[in-house]
This record gives C-alpha cells, structure tokens and sequence, in this order.
C-alpha cells in the first residue's frame, strides 16, 4: 500500500484520538485534516469509522474496572441500575435526533465554513459558562439524577452539529447543570461508549458496500494510532480539570476556527447556500 495513504492514515488517527474527548470537537478537526491532506471522499468516511471505534474502545480499556462492576452488578445492585438507567437517559435525545437529522447533517453541514463557525461560537459558550463560576452540587457521577442525565443529553444533541464537539457540550451542560468539573468530564466519557457505538454500527450499516479487504492495512494504522491517542488524552484531561478551567480550550477553537474562515474565505457564499 502507498506509504504516502499510510501516514495519512496515522496523522487522522492521531487527531481522532487526541480530540474525540477533547472540548474542541473531533468531526471538525477530521473534516479539516481530511480536507487539507485530501481524504474526504467516501473510502475517507469509512475510515473515520475505524478510528471512532478505536477511541471508544480506549475509554472502555481505561474503565474496565467500572464497566465489569457494571455489567456484575446491573441486575441487583442499586447503584449500577441508577448509573445504566442514567446513561440511557442522557443517550436518547441524541439518538432519536440523530436517526432524524443523520442525512440532512452529512450533507449540508459537513464542510470548513460550518465547521469554523461552530467552533467559534462553541468556543464564546465555554468562555461564558466558565465566566459564570457555576457551583456544583453534585461530586461523582452516582450522585446525579436522572434530571441531570436528560438535560446533559439534550446538550450533547447540540453535537450533531460538525464542530461543536460532543464532549464540549456534555462537559460543559454537566458543569452548567450542577455537576463538579471532574464528575462532568467523567460521565462525558461514560456516555461516549453508548453514542459513539451506536453512531459507528449505524455508520457501518450505511456504507457496508464501501468495505474492501485492501483497506485493512490503512485501517490498522489509523486504529492503533486513534487508540495510543486516545488513551493518552483521556488521562491528560482529568488531570486537566482537577486544577485548571477550560478556557484555553475556548480560546483554541476561537483562534482555529477564525484561521480556517480565512483560508476557506472563497468558500463562504457555497458554504450557505449563495
């Protein structure tokens, strides 16, 4: 296989892995590194799948302890059916809206302008919530109520949105809803396992024809590279949020999101709809 499509491969999946539980939106950063390095045609949407799969299933290796604890104890524990009950909860907004708006998202918003722009104001929102010093009320993630586990996931549905990032919206809903820092970014990556499963079977499902045996090597490399990435930023970031807000994330997207609005500027009148 062309090495040239093989280190393609390892830069994508280095981006997925660092982003996808980042506050700065992992489909827009892939729409742009895809766009930039001209893997965006539909062998580029397979392969997004295989590294969305591999994040996930590096939060899953990072919480084994409490997903087996889970799965032991869902059928009589108290405390594990309250935190399945809640992960439901919070994961159906998305997933109804998804399967309602998956085509018209895919095919009108996917692009740099919209991108940039959702970046943008994603970032002006985390510098409001932040500068509105919410305080929590809730420490751990078995401690929140279903009330709290819905109104996160009516946030998160925000995400369907390319570039206002899926863990943004559910770290800072959590934030803005009574959680602490640590408790939000925890159940954000909690309710990653159930969105982005369900997100890449449905994928998968959409675009099977598009599989080819020769692509293998290319999804290895990218898949191992997303992994390594991902278990790397899941870590950084809770030790990020135990002393640290999240405004150089705010400002991060404002800057990258203004930078893209410049290069792609000609495309701005397609972009919506001109």
């Amino acid at each position: 296989m062309d090495i040239v499509l093989l280190l393609k491969a390892l830069l994508l999946g280095i981006v997925e892995g660092l982003t996808e539980f980042l506050p700065v939106s992992s489909t827009g950063h892939l729409i742009l590194v895809g766009d930039l390095l001209d893997f965006n045609d539909e062998r580029g949407k397979v392969f997004e799948i295989a590294i969305q799969l591999a994040a996930i299933l590096a939060v899953c290796w990072d919480y084994r302890q409490r997903l087996a604890q889970v799965a032991q104890g869902v059928a009589h524990v108290p405390r594990e059916q309250r935190f399945v009950f809640h992960l439901l909860v919070a994961f159906l907004p998305a997933a109804v809206l998804g399967v309602m708006f998956h085509h018209t998202i895919k095919a009108y918003l996917f692009n740099p302008i919209t991108v940039a722009a959702a970046l943008i104001a994603g970032g002006l929102a985390i510098l409001y919530i932040e500068k509105r010093a919410y305080h929590p009320r809730v420490q751990t993630v078995d401690a929140m109520s279903w009330q709290q586990a819905l109104q996160i996931g009516f946030a998160q549905s925000l995400a369907m949105f390319p570039g206002v990032s899926r863990a943004g919206a559910t770290i800072m809903g959590g934030i803005v809803f009574g959680l602490s820092r640590r408790a939000a970014t925890e159940f954000s990556f909690f309710l990653a396992i159930p969105t982005m499963f369900a997100a890449t079977f449905y994928d998968v499902y959409k675009n099977w024809l598009l599989l080819r045996l020769s692509d293998l090597p290319l999804f290895a490399v990218g898949f191992a590279a997303s992994f390594i990435a991902a278990m790397l930023a899941v870590k950084a970031l809770l030790r990020w949020v135990a002393s640290h807000s999240f405004i150089p994330f705010a400002w991060y997207r404002i800057a990258l999101g203004l930078v893209v609005l410049f290069f792609y500027r000609d495309q701005w009148g397609s972009a919506f709809g001109a």
